[in-house]
């Protein structure tokens, strides 16, 4: 039934047809303005990098089964997690919400007909796959091996391998993220339906313009980095090799000043996603609706002030680590907030454990594990000993891996009968999302347990000691591998034999739920009108605040 806050928004017109039939020859797909469209373009691309990258990983954890170097040689060892890091983060991880579900339901979200430049909407995805292309090259021409940190001098000076390939492909993509959030922003500010206030918002649209920011400001300072590193390499000018009169550690405070806000680009649309989830299959609006969306805020200030954290045993300054230490702990109260928020947000609910609510439910408690190692790093005489260890391995991946692409598949999920107009195997789903849970915790826990004992990253000799932990990790992965190729396949399935979706198949609040699934090209019949607030499931569930019957 429609929400409370889209009163009066669904017209008795009959909408034109849906995004899907409006053409289906190649042309009008890769000549589309339309952001549903758009999304489903970044699905594919995303969805193949993402495949590469798994491959990579997968290459890498077959080999550490053995404390030899068994399977690869070193060399190639090196070129495997560095393909398997830089297309991870910088090809699917950094895009994967935002340019999916970011650019199909934003429009929906907010009751306009598309993102406010849907012709840089569309130059974004070509930009993206350009860059992808470049990055694809050099490690088809034989691979990349400074790590996806590319850290100077090596990757400025010394490495014999196809660093600047990469790199360009980098920073042609970068341009892709800049565009997505410049449109985000201006789409936020100027194309809200009306009665749409600030805080009549879903948080997703919080989060995801929070995210914009940080896309906007912080990734140029990526490609000037990476700049930086090409005028060192090709034309010899001292930036950061101190033979050549340059400083290595610069390129580390510029790196990271960009790349750790980029954790929040990652992690920021997963929170979005999860605040909309949650209150949906708890029927109960969010606790603390306006502390969950001004915490997005805060995380994207603090992201830029906590870059000095991945400096802990490069020479800085004592003071200097201390301040980056208590700064590095107070970025961690916004994201407590949320956790807290999200769980007294469950307290009495009437819960219900659909697809979208397990990856939900996973999300919190990996990424709270994530987030509560992440204190322990940010510690300096913690850091020191677990610096460059499989423990940050761990640390990181339950964060993006846990946390970033457990939201993602949750809004896939939630959002996939409105993408498509079907319904996938809810029985599969949910076998598939505690499947990639469990493989997930056996194949990172371990590597908390290894690198505490000491066990260096990037490393595929090691001691005899750490095998069973390292076939432990790799047995998880297995399982995890699996749980990943379950929704490739049933959503595949879903495309051609799934049930038809209704306009509203969850019940949910919000205005992409009041249009057809698939939605019309235009979105709507007509534009929504908001007259309450968000998130009103008592109302939508027919039951007064006492609990009666409305």
């Amino acid at each position: 039934m429609p929400s409370p806050s889209t009163a009066g928004a669904v017209s008795n017109r009959t909408p034109k047809r849906d995004y899907l039939s409006a053409g289906y020859t190649v042309r009008s797909w890769l000549l589309t303005t339309d952001h549903k469209r758009i999304a489903i373009l970044y699905l594919l691309s995303i969805t193949l990098f993402f495949v590469i990258g798994g491959l990579a990983a997968t290459v890498v954890r077959l080999d550490l089964m053995t404390p030899q170097a068994d399977l690869v040689e070193t060399e190639t060892f090196n070129k495997l997690f560095t393909a398997h890091g830089v297309i991870m983060v910088f090809f699917f991880l950094i895009p994967s919400i935002p340019a999916v579900l970011g650019n199909f339901i934003v429009p929906l979200m907010l009751g306009a007909r598309d993102l406010a430049f849907p012709r840089l909407n569309l130059l974004s995805w070509y930009v993206y796959v350009l860059g992808g292309l470049f990055t694809v090259y050099a490690l088809l021409a034989g691979g990349v091996d400074t790590g996806w940190t590319f850290y100077a001098p090596y990757s400025s000076t010394y490495s014999n391998t196809y660093v600047m390939a990469t790199a360009v492909g980098i920073f042609i993509t970068g341009f892709s993220s800049i565009l997505t959030g410049l449109n985000f922003i201006v789409t936020i500010h100027k194309m809200r339906a009306p009665g749409l206030t600030w805080f009549r918002l879903p948080l997703f649209i919080w989060s995801i313009y929070a995210t914009s920011i940080i896309m906007v400001l912080g990734t140029p300072v990526l490609a000037i980095s990476l700049f930086l590193v090409g005028m060192e390499r090709l034309l010899g000018i001292g930036i950061f090799d101190p033979r050549l009169g340059g400083d290595p550690i610069l390129f580390q405070h510029l790196f990271w000043f960009y790349s750790h806000p980029a954790v929040y680009i990652m992690i920021l649309p997963s929170m979005g996603v999860v605040s909309e989830i949650i209150p949906c299959f708890c029927r109960k609006r969010p606790f603390g609706y306006s502390f969950i969306g001004f915490s997005s805020f805060a995380i994207a200030v603090f992201s830029f002030l906590v870059w000095g954290h991945h400096l802990f045993v490069s020479g800085q300054s004592i003071y200097a680590g201390m301040v980056f230490s208590i700064l590095s702990y107070l970025v961690a109260i916004p994201s407590a907030v949320k956790v807290f928020n999200w769980t007294a947000s469950l307290h009495k609910g009437s819960i219900s454990f659909e697809t979208p609510m397990l990856y939900a439910l996973g999300f919190v408690g990996l990424f709270t594990m994530g987030g509560l190692t992440g204190l322990f790093v940010a510690a300096l005489a913690v850091d020191v000993h677990v610096h460059d260890t499989y423990f940050i391995v761990a640390h990181f991946h339950y964060i993006m891996v846990g946390g970033a692409v457990m939201g993602y598949l949750g809004g896939i999920h939630f959002w996939w009968p409105k993408m498509t107009g079907r319904l996938y195997p809810e029985g599969w789903a949910r076998f598939s999302a505690i499947l990639i849970f469990v493989g997930f915790n056996l194949t990172f826990f371990p590597q908390y347990i290894l690198g505490y004992l000491g066990m260096p990253r990037r490393y595929h000799v090691y001691p005899e000691e750490f095998q069973v932990l390292n076939v432990m990790s790799s047995a998880g992965a297995s399982i995890l591998g699996l749980g990943y190729f379950f929704p490739l396949t049933y959503l595949i399935w879903s495309l051609m034999y799934g049930k038809i979706a209704s306009p509203n198949p969850w019940r949910a609040a919000g205005l992409e739920w009041q249009t057809t699934s698939p939605p019309p090209t235009d979105n709507f019949a007509e534009t929504p009108v908001v007259v309450d607030e968000a998130y009103d499931y008592q109302h939508i569930d027919g039951v007064s605040p006492a609990g009666g019957a409305t």
